[in-house]
């Protein structure tokens, strides 16, 4: 693993971090307010926030960079290549995810939709973002 790859691994990190609070903290903010005790209160959930949700944001970070990075190939566009990352991301984690939630907890059927569309742009983007940190290897 080259400087590059730790580079990319921290920028995705800090991305990863940026949209998740973009999507949960703000954009879908008053549904989760809406659900009541199914979630923490914003003073119970205050100490476990920074740990686990950067565990989780280094995962995304260092692993789409990880995967992006075994699964390039020369002759795409990085563009592609990177929305065919996200895509293959959202299709193994984010979608089944949250509707392995939906199946299981009591949540609405249009936050899970929204959860859903969000998380899955989300990833396209970080995608991207990977390719645009990973360009290819220079020929020679």
């Amino acid at each position: 693993m080259d400087k590059r790859f730790w580079i990319s691994g921290a920028a995705m990190t800090i991305a990863a971090g940026l949209l998740g609070f973009v999507i949960h903290g703000l954009l879908l903010k008053p549904d989760y307010a809406a659900l009541g005790p199914i979630m923490r209160s914003d003073a119970d959930s205050a100490h476990y926030m920074f740990p686990w949700m950067l565990l989780a944001d280094l995962a995304y970070g260092f692993g789409i960079t990880w995967i992006y990075r075994q699964g390039y190939t020369a002759a795409r566009s990085a563009i592609g290549q990177g929305l065919r990352c996200g895509f293959a991301i959202a299709l193994v984690g984010t979608i089944p995810m949250f509707l392995i939630y939906y199946a299981v907890e009591p949540m609405p059927g249009m936050l899970v939709a929204k959860q859903l569309a969000f998380s899955t742009a989300q990833m396209l983007i970080l995608g991207v973002l990977a390719a645009m940190l990973n360009p290819a290897p220079k020929p020679g």
